[in-house]
């Protein structure tokens, strides 16, 4: 037997801190991985207790170690978790307690039962009876919840709610924080699959099974039905009695897939995201923990929930940019759910119609098992694809779309169709240049220009977020009314079709207009009634929306990602253009995409039209293996950063003069960064290239801890970076 821990290595959340020793009080058992309350300084904060021989911590006499303060009766940060935390921690170079604040990221979960106050109608009508009132008490018969749900729902303000519950017509009870969560039924309604799905989902089915780590990459065209394969992989793993983890690129967007859920499984799945309340976030923490949450769909910080028994890992639309992590811990979470599906030992599933070259080259290696779906399920065909040249058939000064793609869309729309017109600029246009002298607006605390957006009538940076009204007078010269704007923004694009298509009900969407899975709702039930016709959006309409009467989609700018010389630019072109098209023709009414370009005769677009993806891809990436970029070679990108620009410059140049000099790793810079500032910071970069092989984690930890660094100033390493601004 084990004797009892006298001592335990904690690792704490507390910035800047690692792990500390501390001393285990009579009567405490402790073992690693249990979360406990720890004494620092006058404070008392929350650690994990580790393994003494995976972290370091200074030396101290047991003696002198202060005692831990007590544990906390949640769920323990398991094995395979903290393994997880100790991989990101040291593959990005992040600080361990970082990583371990999002797998404790809901710190009031780790207290035990609540009761909370809800309210409901009581079924008395007030005295006093507006319109608002009756509203109200009409759309909340039978309905309970919080104040603000029930004011939500009832589309009126708390004020209302509020004053029905002091009229008597609403009463308080005290629930409990933790509803019970319904358990999807993996048998609810079992789809019958065609050929090709079916040996797809044999496969995953048979993973699950055997009950250890295996990578597969389900590559199927747009419609082919990706979800419908891996759903029966989750019902393997939930008559098992496990649980699944399905990632998703944008939470607000996954309407479309909860409706599909539901209806194979008969109930929701458990959902994590940032928009939670502090009490959704609790209840879906400790279910998690608990194993009660059998299903997770979740955005990139899923990843690090506690999981009893995870059976299965999904990444669904695994080529998404938006799953790479840019702030605080820079991650991405295609690859650390590989990392979390190993240390779990349970198959990951990685489901695009556009895979990443990264992911196609670990299949073509043989790491990865490839499932392929080339067939659009139930006879639907993949849209033909045009491009309309813009040097021989521009559109009228001042507007935007094509005379051949308005003639074409607006026959869609006579015959009763539905269309789309993509365009990946939100707002109405992303600059505003005066005529007088000539200054564009830009944002005070970036290098960047301000985006005017029309209809909430602001200017706003899309890097820090500043806004400001639309000021009547340039702010360099002072003349009036000489601002105009240029270029085109979804906005702009939507003004123009109300100008000559006055008939399309229109529906614009980006990140400005649908931000929640209610709002993703209302578009999906306007477009499916015909209360809307004509969608105008960014790369939000490339997710996984599926509307059968839509046949046309016109991409206005399909040159608008090929510029700036980013590596992956013709890569993520391709992705987001076939992944627009793919909206086209997929029920029985054929589909067609239109390209706007001035290059119609660049290698992806020539590739679009083709439908040549594989030679695409293959001429991508022996370009890649020709450079040694990734997945060939490797990538850090080194970021400092600070108020004051002297310093900033400074210390990017002492580390460029103290750079490494070893084989097969290279450093370029310092040189300032593309956005040269960055909510008021100064930025400077430094780029190491390095081969396959080559330790670059331990070279820059040895390179970085060589340089001293003002407490202004902050360096901060991105390693596969994938945002080279």
């Amino acid at each position: 037997m084990t004797p009892p821990l006298t001592r335990v290595r904690v690792l704490v959340l507390q910035h800047g801190l690692g792990a500390l020793d501390y001393r285990v009080p009579p009567g405490l058992a402790l073992q690693p991985g249990d979360i406990v309350r720890v004494p620092l300084g006058p404070r008392e904060i929350l650690g994990v207790v580790w393994e003494a021989d995976r972290l370091p911590a200074k030396e101290v006499p047991v003696e002198k170690l202060r005692p831990v303060h007590g544990r906390y009766d949640a769920a323990r940060i398991e094995a395979p978790l903290r393994r997880l935390i100790e991989w990101v921690a040291d593959y990005y170079l992040a600080p361990p307690s970082a990583v371990l604040r999002m797998a404790i990221s809901s710190p009031s979960a780790l207290d035990g039962a609540r009761e909370i106050t809800e309210y409901r109608p009581t079924g008395t009508l007030p005295a006093k009876l507006t319109p608002q009132r009756l509203q109200a008490i009409e759309k909340l018969e039978r309905r309970q919840g919080l104040v603000i749900e029930l004011a939500r729902h009832a589309e009126v303000s708390d004020a209302v709610i509020r004053g029905l519950v002091k009229a008597g017509a609403i009463e308080a009870i005290r629930v409990p924080a933790d509803r019970p969560i319904p358990a999807p039924d993996p048998d609810f309604i079992v789809p019958v699959l065609e050929e090709g799905q079916q040996a797809a989902a044999n496969a995953l089915i048979e993973a699950v099974k055997v009950g250890a780590f295996a990578p597969y990459l389900l590559d199927g065209v747009t419609g082919s039905g990706k979800t419908e394969v891996y759903f029966e992989a989750v019902a393997e793993a939930l008559r098992r009695g496990g649980q699944v983890l399905v990632l998703v690129p944008e939470i607000a967007l996954t309407e479309p897939w909860l409706r599909r859920f539901e209806a194979r499984f008969g109930c929701a799945p458990v959902a994590w995201h940032s928009d939670l309340r502090s009490t959704e976030r609790r209840q879906a923490w400790r279910a998690t923990a608990n194993g009660e949450a059998r299903v997770v769909v979740g955005a990139r910080s899923a990843l690090f929930l506690p999981y009893r028994d995870l059976r299965l890992v999904v990444v669904d639309e695994a080529h998404e940019p938006s799953f790479k992590q840019e702030e605080g811990v820079s991650y991405h979470a295609r690859d650390v759910a590989v990392v979390r599906a190993q240390f779990e030992a349970c198959p990951v599933v990685l489901a695009t119609a556009t895979p990443a070259i990264e992911t196609r080259v670990q299949a073509e290696r043989g790491r990865y098992v490839r499932l392929t779906l080339p067939q659009r399920y139930g006879g639907a065909q993949m849209p033909a694809i045009e491009t309309i040249d813009l040097r021989k058939a521009p559109p009228p000064r001042g507007r935007w779309i094509s005379p051949p793609l308005l003639a074409e869309l607006e026959a869609t729309l006579n015959r009763g169709d539905q269309a789309l017109l993509f365009l990946n600029r939100r707002g109405y246009a992303p600059l505003t240049l005066c005529r007088a002298c000539g200054e564009r607006v830009d944002c005070p605390n970036c290098t960047a220009w301000l985006v005017e957006h029309r209809l909430t009538r602001r200017l706003q940076c899309h890097h820090c977020g500043f806004v400001t009204p639309p000021p009547k007078a340039c702010p360099s010269c002072g003349e009036e009314d000489k601002l105009v704007p240029c270029g085109p923004g979804v906005e702009r694009v939507a003004e123009e079709v109300a100008q000559v298509l006055p008939q399309a009900r229109v529906a614009i969407v980006t990140s400005d207009t649908i931000w929640s899975p209610a709002r993703a709702a209302a578009l999906i039930r306007g477009v499916e009634s015909g209360e809307i016709n004509l969608l105008i959006g960014t790369q939000l309409v490339t997710k996984g929306y599926h509307f059968p009467n839509l046949t046309l989609v016109g991409v206005i700018d399909a040159d608008l990602g090929l510029s700036g010389g980013d590596l992956r630019a013709a890569e993520r072109t391709y992705q987001q253009i076939a992944q627009v098209a793919g909206r086209a023709g997929r029920g029985a009414k054929p589909g067609w995409v239109y390209l706007q370009t001035h290059q119609p005769e660049a290698a992806v677009i020539r590739a679009l039209v083709e439908g040549d993806t594989e030679g695409f891809y293959t001429a991508e990436t022996a370009a890649r293996r020709e450079h040694a970029m990734p997945p060939f070679g490797r990538l850090a990108g080194i970021v400092v950063s600070g108020p004051h620009e002297g310093e900033v410059i400074e210390t990017a140049r002492a580390l460029g003069r103290v750079a490494p000099d070893l084989d097969g790793i290279g450093v370029l810079g310092p040189a300032p960064a593309p956005l040269a500032m960055l909510r008021g910071r100064h930025r400077h970069r430094l780029l190491v290239h390095a081969r396959r092989s080559a330790d670059i984690q331990g070279m820059l930890r040895d390179w970085l801890a060589t340089v001293p660094v003002p407490s202004s100033v902050r360096v901060t390493v991105d390693v596969d970076p994938y945002s080279f601004l």
